[in-house]
């Protein structure tokens, strides 16, 4: 059944409202997105994407590294991943990420939709599941490896079976990870972790996505229809989010979020011209909103960050968006064959004066921060690219920027001056 159509819009936002608006939200502008730390940023953003690629970092410390500048990442680390307080859980979101351990219930959805399913990717044998819950009951917090080992002896991919009923365990909400060691997932049953109240709260589906678009509007500031799916993977009226038999749209969970119904307009220059030129339907976090327009206590003044994004920043998670709201068009290549890569493996794009300007592929070789491959879009950003390279080679312990390919060409000898005046 379709939700009701949009209400009518309550405010015009120019396409500059919105993209200041989003870049709020997500902690890169002034400083109020530095408050509280790591777990304040994730409670702001409500992910944190997870990735094996580590370049100059792990994009989890990356995205904590945009916001917070050059925070020790051990400091980083233990912020996500407490040795002895569990803060955070990780779980399907937009993707694997970490999240706020207070978020455990409105993941039950989600959980129960695996459920009914049955089965992920494998068949799951519950002989094997049974074995793993009960050497978890015995022996306390396991890895995969202590478990009995994470693969077979084939490919990469090629599970054990252990492997295979402990992820489908996680799936289910029947173990919980909330830290890991060395890069390993440490499962743990959820009796031993959650608080009484978040183990035995037990919201419905549509109160679950309801409380999910309000999260993402909060990270965003503000959102269209596609943006509220985007954001932590809802697909409105699928697996787990019924109500009373009927499908809870977008615009219900909006609405009953008490988000505000605005437009943005379309700037002349739009790419791609998607609307029309006429204003997209969209809501706004009532928070972000009063920001806007002066209403609410908090100062809409600040000054936008000057870094580099990880290429899973959920900034940049939705690239229609990106394209919509920045006129950037991002991608990862990394999984792309080398000889087709356009920008290269691991390409950072650059956040300068609340735009995204240019773009890096870096490594490490030793004690340098080498820009394989480096653009940048106006000449004016040359000198926010400078700031931003020396400032990550310092964080993860650089002493040197060297240059790759610079895009135009014409912009390399003003780079190499910028950066010479910035050691």
């Amino acid at each position: 059944m379709a939700g009701p159509a949009h209400p009518a819009p309550q405010f015009t936002l120019s396409p500059d409202d919105a993209r200041l608006m989003t870049l709020r939200a997500q902690g890169l502008v002034g400083t109020q997105g530095r408050r509280g730390g790591v777990p304040g940023m994730l409670r702001r953003i409500g992910a944190v994407q997870l990735d094996t690629i580590s370049v100059l970092a792990r994009s989890h410390e990356l995205v904590a590294y945009a916001r917070l500048g050059p925070v020790p990442r051990e400091r980083i680390e233990r912020a996500y991943w407490h040795p002895r307080q569990a803060t955070t859980f990780e779980y399907w979101s937009h993707a694997a990420c970490i999240l706020p351990i207070e978020e455990w219930p409105y993941y039950g959805f989600r959980r129960r939709a695996f459920a009914a399913r049955g089965m992920r990717w494998h068949q799951i044998p519950e002989q094997a599941c049974d074995q793993v819950l009960a050497r978890l009951r015995a022996e306390g917090p396991l890895t995969a490896t202590q478990l009995g080992g994470a693969k077979n002896r084939g490919a990469w991919w090629d599970w054990s079976e252990t492997k295979i009923a402990v992820e489908w365990l996680l799936d289910t909400g029947r173990v919980i990870c909330a830290r890991r060691t060395g890069w390993r997932r440490v499962y743990d049953l959820p009796e031993r972790v959650l608080a009484p109240e978040l183990l035995n709260a037990d919201p419905s589906d549509a109160e679950c996505v309801t409380h999910l678009a309000e999260v993402a509007a909060r990270a965003l500031g503000v959102v269209t229809r596609a943006d509220l799916a985007d954001y932590q993977r809802l697909r409105w009226g699928g697996a787990g989010q019924r109500r009373d038999g009927q499908a809870i749209s977008a615009d219900e969970a909006a609405a009953a979020a008490g988000l505000v119904p605005v437009e943005i307009a379309t700037p002349p220059t739009s790419r791609p011209p998607v609307t029309g030129g006429k204003p997209w339907p969209a809501w706004a976090d009532p928070s972000a909103l009063s920001v806007l327009t002066g209403s609410g206590q908090e100062s809409a003044r600040g000054r936008p960050r000057v870094t580099l994004l990880s290429p899973f920043d959920s900034l940049i998670w939705d690239r229609k968006r990106t394209l919509r709201m920045f006129g950037f068009e991002h991608s990862l290549e990394a999984y792309v064959p080398a000889a087709k890569r356009v920008h290269g493996y691991f390409t950072m794009p650059l956040l300068a004066r609340g735009r995204l300007a240019g773009r890096v592929d870096p490594a490490r070789s030793g004690q340098t921060l080498v820009a394989r491959k480096l653009s940048i879009d106006t000449a004016s950003a040359t000198e926010s690219m400078a700031r931003a390279l020396a400032e990550a080679a310092a964080w993860v312990g650089c002493d040197n920027v060297e240059l790759g390919q610079v895009e135009p060409a014409r912009l390399e000898p003003r780079l190499r001056k910028a950066l010479s005046d910035l050691t």
